[in-house]
C-alpha cells in the first residue's frame, strides 16, 4: 500500500486536530475511533483488492469521516463534509476526490446507506467492532457518550437500543459478513439474554 508525502501530512493534519479539539467526553467518537476505523478500512481495502487511487480516497474519508464532531453532535456527517471540503482544498485534493471522499463520510449516517463499493467498505469499517473480541469496551463507552448528553438514561435503556440496531445492522461486504458475522451474532445474544435476566 503506496503511502504519498500528502496523504503523510493530511494524515498527520487531521489526526492532530482530533486530538486536541474532540470534546474529553467524546468516550466514542475519539481519534482512537477513527485510526481504528482507518486501520480496518485499510485491511478491508487489500481483501477487495481497490487500486492506489481508491485506497487514497477511503482513508481520507476515515481521517474526516467524524471530523464533524469538533463542532456539532447532530448532522455531524453534513459538518464533516464542509470540513473536510476546506482542509482537502488547501491541500491540494481534486474536487472529484473530494465528492467521493464526501459520499462515503455521508454513507456513514445511521442508518447507513452506502451506493458503492468504497461506500460499503468505509461503513463496514465503522462499526467493524459490532463483531469484535473488544465490543463490549467500545459499547461501553459509546453508552458513556451517550449518557453524557442525557441521550440515554440507563444501560437497560442501553441496551434494548442495541438489540433494535443489531436487528436493523447488517454489513455489506462478504468479506467482513464472515469475519464479524458470527461473533456479532453471540453479542447480540449475549444482550437479549441480559433483558431476559433482568
Amino acid at each position: 500500500m503506496k503511502i504519498s508525502a500528502a496523504y503523510s501530512t493530511i494524515r498527520h493534519s487531521i489526526l492532530n486536530k482530533l486530538a486536541v479539539g474532540l470534546a474529553p467526553n467524546l468516550y466514542y467518537h475519539c481519534v482512537e475511533h477513527t485510526i481504528d476505523v482507518l486501520t480496518q478500512a485499510e485491511r478491508m481495502a487489500k481483501i477487495e483488492n481497490l487500486t492506489d487511487d481508491e485506497i487514497y480516497r477511503l482513508q481520507l474519508a476515515c481521517l474526516y469521516h467524524d471530523s464533524g464532531f469538533l463542532t456539532t453532535y447532530t448532522a455531524h456527517e453534513i459538518a464533516g463534509c464542509d470540513f473536510a471540503r476546506k482542509e482537502l482544498t488547501r491541500f491540494g485534493v481534486t474536487d472529484t476526490d473530494i465528492r467521493i471522499i464526501c459520499g462515503m463520510i455521508m454513507a456513514t449516517h445511521i442508518p447507513q446507506t452506502p451506493l458503492t463499493r468504497l461506500e460499503e467498505i468505509i461503513c463496514d469499517a465503522d462499526l467493524d467492532y459490532l463483531g469484535r473480541e473488544d465490543f463490549s469496551l467500545i459499547s461501553h463507552n459509546l453508552f458513556r457518550e451517550l449518557h453524557a448528553r442525557q441521550m440515554i438514561k440507563s444501560e437497560q435503556e442501553w441496551n434494548l437500543v442495541q438489540i433494535n440496531f443489531f436487528r436493523q445492522h447488517s454489513y455489506f461486504t462478504d468479506a467482513t459478513n464472515k469475519l464479524r458475522g458470527p461473533l456479532k451474532s453471540k453479542h447480540l445474544a449475549m444482550i437479549e439474554a441480559t433483558i431476559c435476566r433482568d
